[in-house]
């Protein structure tokens, strides 16, 4: 096969375009404007290894399916069994480990809810007031949004029935994201992948063309203003402090759409001996200052990591605005967002366009359907021998 695939974005989406299309036997070049690969799923540097939002995947998809056959996903950490003591919800300003009776009855509930209506109205008529915001806020983890209630009833209905499953598929991943990232790279580089770092593109190349950036990025290079769709709002607090058996281990906030999660626990290489690795998120209310906005993180984790300030050993803070996946309002589902393929051999990946999945699932499910259609491009442009 002659002819060339180039990939703009070097994250998540930007690699897994990559190996797709070199599996194919297509020449590859993948240009990304940082001076490392890795997107939203970069790492700090040991002996803290934080990430940016999400650290776990979901083995139910066929994202992970993808993974495991070209062993990608590595050594798997697991929690040890006292953790799961310490498992629960922020309810009314206090730590409970029980599932709320409401949670489990929409949880249990078998009647699709509607695309059209927002999950507030539809939950509240269904299951009462106080279940719906509860709902709403525990869903939070994946919205990012201080007003999960207001999206799409069917959306925010997925989401809930996957992450509060009580077989849910969560793995973790010694090392992390970023140890995923570093084993992707590796392989596209194995397959003669071209990687340009400290490379930004500011207009398309000629050729099959993967645009696998945040949607804001693909706006300005593509000119298109359309490139539009809604997503969260939210600080986040790593912590790493001395450990302490009193500290929580997972928190779904229903009081005001939180989560505690400590990633330590199942993989002790994130964090030095001794210590716990937390990270803790809460989502930024319409027109609340972000100083506001900690101060209800922080209490938060008073809740959940007693005398944290006293034991902390490294920390750092960040927001995420406008760059946490795709979220649905009323009337639309994931074939509405911006599509995969733009015309003139143009095709677009990340975790804002339209492939089904949460977040870097997005991003992988339209990282293969890009390379798809960019290799059926490819060939189309390359006159049979």
């Amino acid at each position: 096969m002659k002819g060339e695939i180039t990939i703009v974005g070097g994250g998540l989406a930007g690699l897994v375009a990559a190996i797709t299309c070199a599996e194919a036997g297509a020449a590859v070049t993948l240009h990304e404007a940082h001076a490392s690969l890795g997107g939203r799923g970069r790492a700090t540097p040991p002996p803290h290894v934080a990430h940016e939002g999400a650290h776990v995947f979901y083995a139910d998809g066929p994202h992970w399916t993808w993974m495991k056959e070209r062993d990608l996903v590595g050594k798997l950490g697991w929690p040890p069994l006292p953790a799961a003591l310490r498992v629960g919800f922020r309810d009314r300003g206090r730590f409970r480990r029980g599932v709320p009776a409401g949670l489990l009855r929409l949880a249990a509930g078998r009647k699709r809810a509607p695309v059209d209506q927002d999950f507030r109205t539809w939950a509240t008529a269904r299951y009462g007031e106080r279940t719906a915001e509860a709902a709403a806020n525990a869903i939070s983890v994946v919205t990012f949004a201080a007003d999960t209630g207001r999206l799409s009833a069917a959306f925010v209905q997925d989401l809930l029935l996957r992450v509060l499953n009580p077989i849910v598929a969560v793995r973790w991943v010694v090392g992390g994201w970023q140890a995923v990232l570093d084993r992707m790279a590796e392989r596209a580089r194995e397959l003669g992948v071209r990687i340009e770092l400290k490379s930004r593109l500011t207009e398309l190349p000629a050729g099959p063309t993967i645009v696998a950036t945040e949607l804001s990025s693909a706006r300005v290079l593509l000119g298109d203003d359309s490139l539009r769709w809604e997503s969260g709002d939210c600080v986040m607090l790593d912590l790493a402090v001395t450990r302490d058996r009193r500290d929580a281990f997972v928190v779904f906030d229903l009081d005001e759409g939180g989560f505690h999660e400590c990633y330590s626990a199942q993989d002790p290489t994130i964090a030095p001996a001794g210590e716990s690795l937390f990270q803790i998120d809460m989502p930024v209310r319409a027109g609340e200052r972000t100083a506001d906005t900690h101060r209800r993180l922080e209490s938060f984790t008073d809740l959940l990591v007693p005398g944290w300030r006293d034991r902390t050993t490294w920390q750092r803070t960040g927001r995420a605005r406008g760059r946490t996946g795709a979220l649905d309002l009323p009337g639309f589902t994931w074939r509405d967002r911006p599509a995969i393929e733009r015309g003139d051999d143009v095709f677009l990946a990340g975790d804002m366009v339209a492939a089904p999945g949460m977040r870097g699932e997005i991003s992988m499910n339209s990282a293969l359907r890009a390379a798809e259609g960019a290799v059926r491009a490819l060939n189309r442009s390359v006159p049979a021998a």
